[in-house]
């Protein structure tokens, strides 16, 4: 059995691939095997996973940001075997056996089924229905067999299928919430066609196939089944289990007196499957093509109302916690005699995984932090606010910097998940004599232009944070002097594409902005910099958060 890949992306959501070609290429290009555009801590052409005999390797394609293999670097193709962890821009790409899949105790899918279709079997699906406009009249069925025929349906079918598509599109156009919307769908479904059992699963957000409803337990549901109306995106009908000798055979069809059963997917009107409907019926009731023609169109029906609810929550609790989240960063600054102090966070989406602070200490010092989980949303929003509270207590029983970062990295690593990593940096500043003491665990160099116009940047303290438990980390100190300007900021601001091109702003550019409005209070710097910037992007959206922080020590 071929070995698999389990990608997890920092949004939080998983894909698993099985590893059925000797070579697969991963990176920011759409020519790649595995593109992904959207993450910009991937090189345009980043890693190649293949196969060398019997053992797959992995090889970094001298990415900008690097290859990590279990949280160290690789230079040359390196072997990976089961529970190996491969590191790329924000992707976490797990290695592992591959497994039999088991959804959910009331439903197994099992092994075999309907690979060689009986003349018991039907076909269709909802691409069919609609391309070829087959509409149920008095002399044409929609129903299609393995033969393509059609037959007659009576009036009385006719009005049963109208009725209850009608009935379904009415009750649907409700906002419901999500468990009343797939206990009606249930409900409309099993009363449509007379069915004995049903149960209705849709993916969730690790793309699992998860029981939302059921009538009736102990379900057995073979994986060819659901693999043709998952990925084939077709619906299938046994309208006589005892005619087919691939499923008469079951013990769930022998001891449920299964008849008839189908499978629709739930398919939404731009072809995305985002579950399954399968129903079954006794002895006495067979299904007909009619009866999954019907089923098919409401499962079309039902799965994009499903979608509407699931974005109408999803957008109301990310509007609350995007409020939520803005009133964790700072307000305003403090008031630091001698210094002037700016910040500015606008996430990319609703909420997003930047966090900036400044922190007063009782002696007149002022720590100012700037760190950016890896991934953007929700999951990368949680994570930044469980920073904000860690380094709040620690930072104020910690004895030095290097001991506060080494204990933040500490308690960092022991919760956070594997996909997960955070750069962060964080100076403290003396502001009657501008000594500074600064760590920086894997954060974007911040720039210190010094009055004169030069320019230098603030690196070394440790790796970033979360990866390694034991990691350590260093202190280094400056002097930020009168008409200094020293600018903290995250990857969105310098990742920022102009448009039609790969081509960055970069931290060239960034230095020269700061260069040209040192002279400006802190906040107008900041909007000087927001300027340059969108110039440069020319109305492209930016595709990470945006953080800039401005500590400009004022002159004599």
């Amino acid at each position: 059995m071929a070995p698999e890949i389990v990608i997890s992306s920092s949004d939080g959501s998983s894909r698993t691939l099985k590893l059925d070609k000797d070579r697969i290429t991963l990176g920011r290009s759409g020519d790649n095997d595995l593109a992904y555009p959207e993450d910009h801590g991937l090189s345009r052409r980043h890693l190649v996973i293949m196969k060398s005999g019997r053992e797959w390797l992995v090889q970094d394609q001298e990415s900008k940001n690097g290859t990590l293999v279990n949280g160290i670097r690789i230079s040359s193709p390196t072997s990976i075997e089961p529970g190996d962890r491969v590191s790329a821009g924000h992707l976490v790409i797990t290695f592992v056996d591959a497994a039999p899949s088991v959804s959910h105790e009331t439903v197994v899918f099992v092994d075999g089924g309907i690979d060689t279709p009986s003349s018991s079997t039907v076909i269709t699906s909802l691409d069919g229905l609609y391309r070829n406009d087959k509409k149920i009249t008095s002399d044409s069925s929609p129903g299609v067999g393995m033969s393509g025929a059609q037959t007659p349906v009576s009036s009385s079918e006719q009005q049963r299928y109208t009725q209850a598509i009608g009935r379904v599109s009415a009750m649907l156009a409700a906002h419901l919430p999500l468990p009343d919307l797939f206990r009606m769908v249930m409900d409309e479904s099993m009363l449509a066609v007379g069915g004995s059992r049903g149960v209705l699963m849709t993916f969730d957000q690790s793309e699992n196939l998860v029981v939302r409803e059921t009538r009736g337990d102990a379900f057995r549901i073979s994986s060819t089944v659901r693999d043709k109306v998952m990925r084939e995106r077709q619906s299938l009908l046994v309208r006589d289990t005892s005619l087919d000798a691939a499923v008469r055979g079951s013990q769930s069809i022998v001891d449920n007196l299964v008849r008839s059963f189908m499978a629709v997917p739930l398919q939404t009107n731009d072809q995305k499957v985002i579950g399954l409907l399968y129903l079954d019926s006794s002895m006495l009731k067979e299904f007909t093509k009619e009866d999954l023609n019907m089923i098919t169109m409401m499962a079309n029906i039902a799965a994009v109302r499903i979608e509407a609810a699931r974005a109408a929550e999803v957008e109301g609790d990310m509007k609350a916690a995007g409020d939520i989240q803005r009133g964790l960063l700072p307000s305003r600054p403090p008031v630091v005699p001698g210094i002037d102090l700016a910040g500015y966070n606008v996430p990319c989406r609703t909420v997003g995984g930047d966090y900036y602070d400044f922190l007063p200490y009782p002696d007149g010092r002022v720590a100012i932090i700037v760190a950016d989980v890896a991934g953007k949303g929700m999951p990368a929003a949680l994570l930044m606010s469980s920073l904000q509270a860690r380094v709040q207590v620690l930072v104020e029983d910690a004895p030095d910097l290097a001991s506060m970062v080494t204990r933040l990295n500490r308690v960092i690593t022991s919760t956070c998940p594997s996909n997960r990593f955070i750069t962060f940096f964080m100076a403290v500043l003396e502001p009657t004599t501008g000594e500074t003491v600064y760590c920086n665990a894997g954060h974007n160099p911040p720039l210190l232009v010094r009055a004169n116009g030069d320019v230098e940047t603030l690196e070394g303290g440790g790796m970033i944070l979360g990866i390694l438990p034991k990691a350590q980390y260093s202190e280094r100190r400056t002097h930020i002097d009168p008409d200094d300007v020293l600018v903290l900021f995250s990857d969105g601001v310098t990742e920022g594409v102009k448009a039609g091109t790969d081509e960055e702003f970069g931290e060239d550019r960034l230095a020269t902005a700061i260069q040209r409005n040192a002279k400006l209070p802190a906040s107008e710097m900041i909007d000087a910099i927001n300027r340059e910037v969108a110039e440069w992007a020319a109305g492209t959206a930016p595709a990470d958060d945006v953080t800039l922080v401005v500590v400009r020590r004022k002159g004599l």
